[in-house]
């Protein structure tokens, strides 16, 4: 074969090679990697309190209120700070190989969870490629991860907030309920939720095939489980925290004060009580009652936990946030990543 046949024949099998490179590489890349089992995105008290801090595998995803509330990551220490992208987030959710969050741009100080039209949705982003892939463009909030699925509430105009959920590659998005349940109580193929129409019993839905089973029936808010027990806000007792063990009949009170907000965290729980009384303060308990702890006097809200730190903020000023040791005995002072 002469030079110029072979030319002919190696021009076009190159041509031919770098098309089927390129599209292997463009697969490799924008492909999504699922999860195995049913992986839970972050902890109940968290996402309540608009999912600010998240931890996995080590490594804390945060919206940082020194830098407009973008999206960084830094290791369980503190350390490492590293921006990873400027989108205003919050109910951050993580897995090995995403990010998941809400994105709100036309955020302001006190808005960090308002619903936008336009500028709030569902996003993803990849920890390889460092892109962002947008799941749901509508509006959207109190995303909680459970296996491959984002449950969500969604809003429309002609709907207005549902629950939703999306495939973590985007596809498969249906409303699964005509209520706007709290999806931020998941535990493994569960998550857990109050009524809001028709009562306000605590409920169990199982993710596997979309059934639901009444828990505890009566008016209750709010709850959180984990694989001892389900905590929820008594409305009928002047929203005092009780809790239920999984072998209980009936809820039993934990704290009888008014609770805003609160955070389970192993045997400790961080709460707000009273905002509209003199004697608001953020405090802590252990699960079964004891060793009750006024932290600071006054009004605190976004309680978030990972696993060594607790942060918090004044109501009303979500640019500053403080953190203090997990254990409670440590001094409170101005998280500044």
């Amino acid at each position: 074969m002469n030079a110029k046949k072979l030319s002919r024949f190696l021009i076009p099998a190159a041509i031919i090679l770098f098309i089927i490179g390129f599209a292997a590489y463009r697969y490799y890349r924008n492909r999504t990697i699922f999860n195995d089992g049913y992986v839970n995105g972050n902890s109940p008290g968290n996402l309540y309190n608009y999912g600010l801090f998240c931890e996995h595998d080590g490594t804390i995803y945060f919206s940082n209120p020194n830098d407009n509330h973008f999206l960084y990551s830094m290791n369980a220490n503190g350390g490492n700070v590293t921006k990873l992208y400027e989108d205003v987030v919050s109910f951050i959710n993580a897995d090995d190989n995403y990010i998941y969050y809400v994105r709100n741009n036309a955020s302001t100080d006190s808005t960090v969870a308002t619903l936008s039209l336009n500028t709030n949705s569902l996003c993803r982003y990849s920890l390889k490629t460092k892109r962002v892939k947008v799941l749901d463009k509508d509006p959207s909030i109190y995303a909680s991860l459970i296996g491959n699925y984002l449950y969500y509430i969604h809003y429309s105009t002609e709907t207005a907030s549902t629950l939703y959920r999306v495939k973590i590659d985007g596809s498969e998005k249906e409303q699964v309920d005509k209520n706007p349940y709290f999806t931020c109580s998941a535990n493994g193929q569960y998550f857990y939720y109050n009524g809001v129409a028709k009562d306000h019993n605590i409920y169990q839905m199982d993710t596997a095939n979309g059934g639901s089973h009444i828990i505890s029936e009566g008016n209750f808010w709010m709850p959180s489980a984990d694989n001892e027990a389900i905590y929820f806000l008594d409305c009928e007792d002047n929203y005092s925290l009780v809790k239920m063990g999984r072998f209980d009949e009936a809820p039993k009170t934990v704290v009888s004060d008014r609770i805003e907000s609160y955070n389970v965290c192993g045997d400790t729980i961080y709460f707000q009580r009273n905002n509209l009384n003199d004697d608001a303060a953020l405090c802590s308990v252990k699960t079964d009652g004891s060793d009750y702890r006024v932290i600071l006097e006054g009004s605190y809200s976004n309680i978030n936990a990972t696993s060594r730190y607790v942060y918090f903020s004044r109501t009303g000023q979500d640019n500053m946030m403080f953190q203090m040791p997990l254990n409670g005995n440590g001094s409170v002072s101005t998280f500044n990543p």
